[in-house]
C-alpha cells in the first residue's frame, strides 16, 4: 500500500512539472513573439490568449505613454478600431431577432430618400462590404474632414452621392461607409444613439466595464496613448474626431472585456447560434465567388484550421482578434501605435496555442530587386486569390478579404 502511495505521488508531481514545464515553455515562447516585435522602450501591446474561456496568456509590453513614461499594462485602454464593427453587425442581429429588421430590407426603408442610383441595397450588403457604395475613407476629403465632429446624417451627406464602387451583390470591397449606415440604421430602429445601444445592451449587459464610445476630450482610465511613426521615433497620433469611424470604429476596450465579448458570441449570449452562423459565413458573391467575410468576422485558416478573425487600425492603434471555434481558443492583441500591425503576430501565438505553430527560420536580408520580382496575384483552389506587395521595403501577402501579412525572407524563395 505505501509503495503505491508513493507511486502515485511520484505521478503526480512528474506530471506537474511536466505540465509545468509545458506552460512555461509556451509563455516563454510567447513572451519572445511579443518582444520580438514591440520593444520595451516604444510604445507598446497588450495580448491575451484563452482556451475553452479560461486565460492561458495575459502580458503587456512597452510604454503607454511615452512621454511620461508609463509603462504599458493589460489593463490599458485602447481604440478598437474596425473590430468595432463586430459590435454593429451584431447590434443589427439583436434587432433582427426582435423583428425590427431584416438582412434583406432595402436601406431606404430606413433611410428614405438615399441615392440608390436605382439599385437594391439591403442591409445584408452593408454588413458584408458588397453594397458597392463608396467608402468615405477611400476618399480624398477624408483626411480634410479629420478633425470635423459630424453627425452620422452630416457624415452620410459626405459619400452618399458619390458614384458606386459596383453593383450591389456582384463584387467586394472593404468599406467603412455601409457600417456608417448600419449605425444610423441601429438609431432609427431602436431609438437611441449608436454608442447609447452599444453601452446599455452590449458594454453594460456583458460586465465590459472598461469599454466605451471613443471620445478625445473625455477622461478615459488607463487609456493608452496613440502613436504614429515618425523621422526620428514617434509622434502623437494625429487628431481624429470619434464622430468620423462611427460605427465602423469608434469603439474602445481592453483585453479582458475582449474575452468577455468572445465569450458572449461563443455562448450565443447576445444573439442565437443560427445568427452567429450568419455573422461567420464566408457569404458568396452573386455570381457564386466567395467574398470571405462574413458580418463584422472574416473566415481564414491558421495551418488548416479555421478561424473567424479582424483586424482594426485607426489613428494611433492597430488591433487584431482571431477566435478559433474548433479548438475554443481567442487571442486579442492591442497596441498603441501604426506602423507595426500585430496581425502577424497575432496569427503565429493562435497557431502555437492549438499546437500548430508555423516553422521559424533564421530570416536572411534580401535586395530590393529580389523580393519585388515575387509581387503579383497568385490563384489557389477554389479560385482563392492572394496578393503579394511591396511597401516600404519589406514583402506583403494578403489573401483576398483577409488581413495583410509582412514576409520575412528565410531565403532567395522562402520567407516566413
Amino acid at each position: 500500500m505505501q509503495t503505491l502511495q508513493k507511486l502515485a505521488i511520484s505521478c503526480i508531481i512528474t506530471c506537474c512539472c511536466t505540465f509545468s514545464a509545458a506552460a512555461q515553455t509556451l509563455e516563454t515562447r510567447l513572451d519572445k513573439m511579443l518582444s520580438d516585435q514591440y520593444k520595451a522602450d516604444g510604445p507598446g501591446a497588450a495580448a491575451l490568449i484563452a482556451k475553452n474561456g479560461k486565460v492561458i496568456y495575459r502580458k503587456a509590453i512597452g510604454k503607454a505613454n511615452l512621454e511620461l513614461d508609463v509603462n504599458m499594462k493589460p489593463e490599458n485602454v485602447f481604440e478598437l478600431g474596425s473590430i468595432t464593427k463586430q459590435f454593429t453587425a451584431v447590434a443589427i442581429l439583436m434587432l433582427m431577432e426582435q423583428g425590427k429588421l431584416a438582412l434583406d430590407d432595402d436601406i431606404t426603408k430606413y433611410i428614405p430618400g438615399y441615392p440608390t442610383k436605382a439599385k437594391a441595397i439591403n442591409i445584408h450588403h452593408l454588413l458584408n462590404h458588397t453594397s458597392g457604395i463608396k467608402s468615405y475613407t477611400d476618399m480624398e476629403s477624408f483626411m480634410k474632414h479629420a478633425r470635423t465632429d459630424m453627425t452620422p446624417a452630416e457624415l452620410i451627406d459626405v459619400f452618399k452621392n458619390e458614384p458606386m464602387d459596383f453593383d450591389p451583390g456582384t463584387d467586394w470591397h472593404y468599406n467603412n461607409s455601409g457600417y456608417i449606415l448600419l449605425g444610423y440604421i441601429i438609431e432609427k430602429v431602436s431609438g437611441k444613439t449608436y454608442a447609447e445601444f452599444i453601452d446599455q445592451y452590449i458594454f453594460k449587459k456583458l460586465g465590459m466595464k472598461h469599454s466605451v464610445y471613443g471620445s478625445k476630450p473625455a477622461l478615459i482610465p488607463l487609456r493608452a496613448s496613440g502613436y504614429q511613426p515618425a523621422e526620428k521615433g514617434f509622434n502623437n497620433a494625429e487628431y481624429l474626431s470619434m464622430s468620423l469611424p462611427y460605427a465602423a470604429g469608434s469603439l474602445m476596450s481592453t483585453v479582458d472585456d475582449m474575452l468577455l465579448w468572445n465569450e458572449a458570441i461563443h455562448n450565443n449570449t447576445l444573439i442565437s447560434k443560427e445568427s452567429r452562423q450568419k455573422a461567420f459565413t464566408n457569404h458568396p458573391l452573386s455570381n457564386g465567388k466567395l467574398s470571405y467575410y462574413g458580418y463584422g468576422w472574416q473566415p481564414n485558416e491558421i495551418n488548416g484550421t479555421p478561424c473567424i478573425e479582424h483586424g482594426g487600425g485607426i489613428f494611433g492603434y492597430t488591433t487584431m482578434g482571431i477566435y478559433i471555434p474548433g479548438e475554443n481558443v481567442y487571442v486579442i492583441v492591442l497596441t498603441n501605435q501604426t506602423g507595426i500591425s500585430p496581425d502577424g503576430l497575432a496569427v503565429k501565438m493562435a497557431a502555437l496555442a492549438i499546437g500548430k505553430p508555423y516553422a521559424e527560420k533564421a530570416t536572411v536580408t534580401l535586395p530590393e530587386a529580389a523580393m519585388k520580382k515575387w509581387t503579383g496575384t497568385y490563384e489557389f483552389e477554389q479560385g482563392v486569390l492572394r496578393f503579394v506587395t511591396f511597401e516600404n521595403g519589406s514583402l506583403y501577402s494578403q489573401r483576398e478579404g483577409s488581413t495583410k501579412l509582412k514576409l520575412l525572407p528565410t531565403g532567395p524563395a522562402s520567407f516566413n
